[in-house]
């Protein structure tokens, strides 16, 4: 297996030439990977490029020719070492997988099977059956796609597989953003990818949050409406939190306060990747109940957290060290593709690269791919979620050697 990730910019500041940054995204592809030709290809354009997608895809497909071909508009782009924002490119990824079969597809909303379907409807909607076990690349249109529908359906028929992805970004209304599959470009729905083989997929996902106060347990609540805790309206309970945090906290808790789900309940003690963070939209005055962004469940485990650029480097810096602690027998990875929330980078860093250097400064340098985000996909405790203000990293690896069987 072998990949290569290249971004390519405009280096006019007069405006820029799509066909001079696809010439030289793929020279520099086919420089990297040799003679080899990909079997997969993702392409990421910045939103200052939208109108031209539909020959974008057409270029890349006949230069490299891929068995597979999938990508969409981006507000922002990783690749090559580095994360731009703002700015005219194209963020190319090529990959040689050999044993590995590939199957590209595009799905329309309407045609989502309902939730109470059995396995075969999300079998045949994606082409695979579940005993082979694929993993998923999903880059859906965030204005005309209900990507919790799917993703709910494919961990129901594919509970072993992984699924992470993007939402496409650069637009501000339906019909705007871009979905590429092969030659073909779509303005709704979902285009993505399953993977099966010889491939193994390992991720991360780093929810950026710190969690502030003690555990607490929910005694009371409705769907996704936070009633008691510990006993306690749930607002009172909160406002004890509030009172023992440092000045700094309560600070930080007056626009960046959420709510943590655990996510295994049979681990005695919490650390950052093991909560589902989810936002808290409101306050009921009367009752004094929190209404959050999750469906909750009586006698869940959940913690208040608070985000900043701090919090939110060293969750990412835990979870990079824990991954290469656990994964240190399974082999490097070959490739990666990285799918970053439009909130994170320089808006809440003040710099750039942040997370693509400190990947590479706790996984190594391989190839790693992707785009800012309108919403992140990926699992946490088992089960596949969509994120804000997330990083989801996927890592590629060959299943021989990291230890599978074919």
């Amino acid at each position: 297996m072998k990949w290569a990730s290249v971004l390519s910019r405009s280096q006019s500041a007069n405006g820029f030439d799509w066909q001079e940054l696809v010439d030289t995204a793929v020279l520099e592809v086919k420089a990297k990977l040799g003679s080899e030709k990909p079997d997969l290809v993702l392409v990421f354009i910045a939103a200052q490029l939208s109108e031209h997608c539909e020959e974008i895809a057409k270029e890349i497909k006949a230069q490299l020719a891929p068995k597979a071909l999938v990508g969409c508009s981006a507000g922002g782009l990783i690749g090559g070492g580095l994360e731009v924002e703002q700015e005219a490119g194209i963020a190319l990824c090529a990959a040689v997988m050999p044993g590995v079969h590939l199957k590209a597809f595009h799905l329309d909303d309407k045609k989502l099977p309902d939730l109470d379907a059995g396995p075969a409807s999300w079998e045949n909607l994606v082409g695979f059956k579940g005993d082979e076990e694929p993993f998923f690349i999903l880059l859906p249109d965030p204005f005309t796609f209900r990507v919790e529908a799917l993703v709910e359906g494919l961990d129901f028929a594919f509970p072993n597989s992984k699924k992470i992805g993007g939402l496409a970004s650069g637009a501000s209304q339906p019909g705007k953003n871009a979905l590429l599959l092969n030659d073909r470009v779509f303005r709704k729905g979902l285009v993505g990818v399953g993977c099966s083989g010889n491939v193994v997929l390992e991720t991360i996902v780093a929810q950026g949050c710190k969690p502030v106060g003690r555990p607490l347990r929910v005694s009371e609540c409705d769907n996704n409406v936070l009633i008691e805790l510990d006993g306690k309206p749930a607002v009172t309970a909160l406002k004890e939190v509030l009172e023992n945090m440092s000045e700094q906290e309560q600070s930080l808790a007056r626009h960046s306060l959420f709510l943590g789900v655990v996510m295994d309940e049979f681990k005695s003690e919490f650390k950052s990747g093991d909560f589902l963070i989810r936002n808290i939209i409101g306050i009921e005055p009367k009752s004094g109940a929190l209404v959050v962004g999750e469906v909750l469940r009586n006698e869940r485990t959940v913690q208040f957290h608070v985000r900043d650029a701090a919090s939110s480097s060293e969750d990412l810096r835990m979870l990079l060290k824990g991954y290469v602690e656990q994964s240190a027998e399974s082999g490097k990875g070959e490739g990666a593709l990285l799918f970053s929330c439009l909130g994170r980078g320089t808006y809440l860093y003040g710099q750039a690269n942040h997370d693509t250097d400190g990947f590479k400064a706790y996984i190594g340098d391989i190839p790693l791919s992707g785009f800012f985000c309108n919403g992140e996909i990926g699992p946490v405790g088992g089960k596949t979620f969509v994120h804000g203000y997330t990083s989801s990293f996927g890592i590629f690896k060959e299943k021989e050697k990291a230890g599978g069987k074919c």
